[in-house]
């Protein structure tokens, strides 16, 4: 069920916001102070690429240094990314066979405004839960 689900979803919305991802990460990137945040935008567009089976999960050792970088997220580039999240899934839950699809892309706003402190793992190892 995962793989039809994970296929259904890189046709729908899976690139489209994988490539919003992978944008704001090469920006981020070309400004050398923001190249932590370049490697988190890639990290959750290869999340946001193939989202069913894996899961986003706090990581232990993140500290102010990722609260006060994810604030600078929000503002930049976060609210963009999250806009794109609310957007499709709006669309995806319009139709019955999208609303499982639409339930991912609201799942994923939250790591789209604050990804710096976050680890993807999957989803059936017990190191996944918090």
């Amino acid at each position: 069920m995962r793989l039809i689900l994970n296929v259904i979803w890189l046709v729908l919305c899976g690139l489209w916001m994988a490539i919003g991802y992978a944008v704001a990460g090469l920006i981020c990137c070309v400004l050398i102070v923001t190249i932590p945040f370049g490697i988190a935008s890639f990290r959750i567009a290869s999340y946001a690429l193939w989202p069913f089976g894996r899961t986003a999960v706090e990581r232990r050792d993140a500290g102010a240094g990722s609260l006060l970088g994810n604030v600078i997220w929000i503002v930049f580039a976060g609210w963009w990314l999250a806009l794109g999240h609310i957007v499709t899934g709006i669309a995806l839950c319009v139709t019955i066979i999208g609303i499982p699809l639409g339930i991912a892309n609201f799942k994923l706003i939250p790591i789209s405004l604050m990804p710096l402190g976050r680890e993807i793992v999957p989803s059936d190892r017990p190191f996944a839960t918090r």
